[in-house]
């Protein structure tokens, strides 16, 4: 009785679903045939096309020259179960198979949406930060690809399409099973896994994904501090040219750089007061986000374990009070944490770079490292080395 029970609710179940996805728009999608595709089918592989015409040709005369039935029974008989699926296969075969996204295509971005956050005492919000920017990234890319050309899902062994003349938005389409869609202006697919409780996961594939994912993160800024964490729009107090004559000097050294190089470490310091968090915030804003850098704000916890994300090609963190987490290494206080290391295996790419992923985006990453310090004497002998920090400037009036 329960099987019989749950028998009856699955089927019920199925049978809303069909019809969920009939009244909100979608459509059955028929297979047709195309000329070409069957010149083809004659040219390359007529031995199995001769073979597959005789077999169905054989399968319907048996049906029509039956003895024991009349003449209109075994025409009515064409239409059976068995007569038909021996049509169906046939017609698949002569037919171009519809269009799926191809997997072979290494540039891939996933996100499960919406994002939920789970912060504790024990775990900062670095995961959840990383996670809601990637959401960001593929929704801005669907925005920008528009509607697609086209949209199909696969559900009870039938194939249904979404008219794109209907299409609003992925919010409104309804999911039960997996749907692709695809844009052939730019070669790129989209596929939507439904989850429980109205989550989704969405996948972009592409031959190349970067300049998409370019023109939809440019002007982000993501900010961790403690529990605290956001994804937005760098604000900066004060204009660069606000800045002291000789400051604003170093910084269009710190434009040139940026401009000619593909890693840079940037470090300044001085007393409180003298305007260095102020001057990362303008360099950010006037010069890196122009530029399509992806602006990360870190504290001390999430340094410790931020490593950067690989689809985006281009990179800035800033980090404040460096000297409280590259500290010298000889001290006992430094000896209790991995901080230091990890800001060195930061700034000389080791971290990041030592091991290529087999799959997914690859591109060259340009990193920007800006670091304020109050002073340069705490900090570990390492990090000052030739290659690690490229331009180092003191700040000695008070600005703030």
């Amino acid at each position: 009785m329960e099987f019989d029970y749950y028998r009856s609710n699955e089927g019920s179940s199925t049978n809303n679903n069909r019809q969920s996805l009939l009244t909100s728009g979608w459509r059955p999608l028929q297979r047709e045939l195309e000329w070409q595709f069957l010149w083809q089918l004659f040219c390359n592989d007529t031995r199995e096309l001769t073979q597959k015409t005789l077999n169905l040709t054989s399968n319907i005369a048996d049906t029509l020259g039956r003895n024991n039935y009349t003449w209109w029974a075994n025409l009515l008989n064409i239409a059976s179960d068995n007569t038909r699926y021996e049509f169906e296969k046939y017609w698949n075969y002569i037919t171009p198979d519809l269009l799926t996204p191809d997997y072979r295509y290494k540039e891939v971005l996933s996100t499960e949406t919406p994002i939920v956050q789970f912060v504790s005492r024990n775990s900062i919000p670095i995961d959840y930060v990383l996670h809601r920017l990637q959401e960001i990234t593929v929704l801005r890319i669907l925005d920008l690809l528009g509607c697609p050309d086209l949209i199909t899902q696969y559900y009870l062994e039938r194939d249904f399409f979404y008219p794109p003349e209907k299409f609003v938005n992925w919010d409104r389409l309804d999911v039960v099973n997996t749907v692709n869609a695809y844009w052939s202006n730019y070669d790129t697919w989209l596929q939507i896994n439904p989850f429980e409780r109205g989550r989704r996961q969405y996948t972009l594939m592409a031959k190349n994904l970067a300049p998409l994912i370019n023109k939809a993160t440019y002007d982000l800024a993501v900010m961790l501090s403690g529990y605290q964490s956001r994804v937005g729009k760098l604000h900066s107090q004060f204009p660069i040219r606000s800045f002291p004559s000789d400051i604003q000097s170093f910084t269009d050294t710190v434009q040139q750089a940026i401009l000619s190089s593909k890693q840079l470490a940037v470090l300044i310091h001085g007393e409180p007061g003298t305007g260095k968090t102020a001057w990362t915030q303008a360099v950010a804003k006037e010069i890196l986000l122009p530029l399509g850098y992806v602006i990360f704000i870190l504290d001390h916890d999430a340094i410790a374990n931020f490593v950067p994300p690989t689809y985006l090609e281009r990179i800035c963190i800033i980090i404040n009070e460096a000297d409280n987490l590259a500290q010298n290494r000889a001290y006992e206080v430094a000896q209790y944490n991995n901080k230091t290391e990890h800001i060195l295996s930061l700034l000389d790419g080791t971290l990041y770079q030592s091991v290529i992923e087999e799959s997914g985006i690859q591109i060259q990453q340009q990193l920007v490292v800006l670091m304020t310090c109050n002073t340069t004497e705490r900090l570990d002998p390492a990090m000052l080395r030739k290659g690690r920090v490229d331009l180092m400037y003191k700040f000695t009036q008070k600005y703030v």
